[in-house]
């Protein structure tokens, strides 16, 4: 089926504070009228990458922005209304195969897309619809069973199943290799004692993919990646996490006492399930990236628009050389991201090893996610450091890019290996 008639299936379907707290969140909340994809993307993009964008703008201006301010004061957004909505436009299974309800398209899309719902008005709800498409499902779409595909992909693509990762533990997780949650054989089953950290969806999930040791033996040779139903006997989510930033978003800590699960629930081959794990971790750091663009570019042009209108001495705020001549730097800053974020993306849909790029691209966005909202919110003034604007939000919310998906210091340790620059191990007496 050609990319046309797939994307023709889609469903398109003090009263002074306060008034200029009202002004400010209308220049945050404004979307930035975006350039054509084929603009700035070095041919990346085509007009069938526009339209699922286009597809995808209409949801986040009708089903999503108008809610996200309450999402965020009630500490979680509606996640399976909203990936049914998403699911029922095609736009949760955009890479995957089209027996199981996807679209067949390459990685691109995915991240034209996670460029488009860089426009939503917060980090929590992109960051959970990420963890659906590119963090839970690409082992099982590449590896898994038929039967598993049937089971867990077809409806997590169709929005009816909410999905969760579950590799994160209480005593690590960027250390993959020391998980301790385990997997151990039994009548036909795997039985699954440990526990989960920092889940997101966890509270809501339908299932998880879950990285367990199933094996004695070396750590990165010993573990599997399970589908766990979540409705299991067993299963315990402990509590929802109260973090700093994120705040729609549900992240849970998950606890597993006794859980029986049929052996055939685990994707691929045992024990390759570390090396599956760094396989996702690839497309979660490059969605995690190219979603971070949209808002810096969006942060960056309603600071411009909010100092052009006030007034300080006399004179718009945005007249201060050291302001748009910042400002200006920081759109450089976050031009060079977008095309780092291409190349990694185009060396990647040609089947290269992009490993090294995409952990440049995590490093380069978490590091420059937190240089943007910091002078952004600098230039607001004390209007920043409300609630009122959103420039006060991403600076909450984009702390965690740094942390989640692999550590900068992590990351800094595989781009090193890649230039052969890490301390020698100690020869062996």
């Amino acid at each position: 089926m050609s990319t046309n008639m797939l994307l023709n299936k889609i469903v398109r379907p003090s009263r002074n504070f306060v008034k200029l707290g009202r002004q400010s969140k209308r220049l945050c909340s404004t979307h930035v009228e975006r350039k054509k994809s084929s603009d700035n993307s070095n041919g990346l993009f085509t007009e069938e990458h526009q339209q699922l964008r286009d597809t995808l703008k209409k949801i986040i201006d009708k089903e999503i922005n108008p809610y996200v301010d309450q999402w965020e004061q009630e500490g979680q957004f509606p996640a399976k209304k909203v990936f049914k909505t998403l699911g029922n436009a095609g736009l949760l299974g955009v890479t995957k195969p089209t027996e199981y309800g996807g679209l067949g398209l390459d990685y691109t899309y995915s991240v034209a897309l996670a460029e488009e719902l860089g426009n939503i008005n917060c980090g929590g709800v992109p960051m959970a619809i990420g963890v659906q498409t590119d963090m839970s499902t690409p082992a099982l779409a590449k590896f898994g069973s038929d039967k598993l595909k049937r089971e867990f992909l077809a409806p997590s693509i169709s929005g009816d199943f909410v999905s969760c990762i579950g590799v994160s533990e209480v005593g690590g997780g960027s250390d993959v290799a020391s998980v301790k949650t385990t997997a151990v054989k039994k009548d036909g089953d795997y039985i699954i004692n440990g526990g989960k950290m920092w889940i997101t969806n966890g509270a809501q999930a339908d299932w998880m993919c879950l990285l367990a040791n199933t094996s004695e033996g070396p750590a990165h040779r010993n573990k599997s990646l399970i589908c766990l139903p979540m409705n299991l006997p067993g299963i315990t989510v402990a509590k929802k996490i109260d973090k700093m930033g994120m705040r729609c978003s549900d992240t849970a800590q998950i606890y597993f006492e006794d859980v029986r699960v049929p052996q055939d629930h685990v994707i691929g081959e045992e024990g390759m399930g570390f090396t599956y794990q760094m396989l996702q971790f690839q497309e979660e750091r490059l969605y995690g990236a190219a979603a971070t663009v949209q808002p810096l570019d969006n942060l960056i042009t309603s600071t411009a628009d909010y100092c052009r209108q006030r007034k300080v001495f006399g004179s718009p705020l945005l007249n201060n050389q050291t302001i748009h001549f910042r400002l200006a730097e920081l759109s450089t800053e976050v031009e060079c991201l977008r095309s780092l974020i291409y190349r990694s993306v185009g060396d990647y849909v040609s089947g290269q090893d992009m490993t090294r790029l995409a952990s440049m691209c995590k490093l380069k966005a978490g590091r420059l996610a937190r240089e943007v909202t910091d002078s952004c919110l600098q230039f607001w003034g004390g209007m920043g450091f409300t609630n009122e604007v959103l420039v006060s939000r991403f600076y909450r919310d984009f702390r965690l890019l740094s942390i989640g998906g692999g550590a900068d210091e992590v990351m800094l340790s595989i781009i090193c290996k890649y230039m052969n620059t890490l301390p020698k191990p100690p020869k062996q007496k």
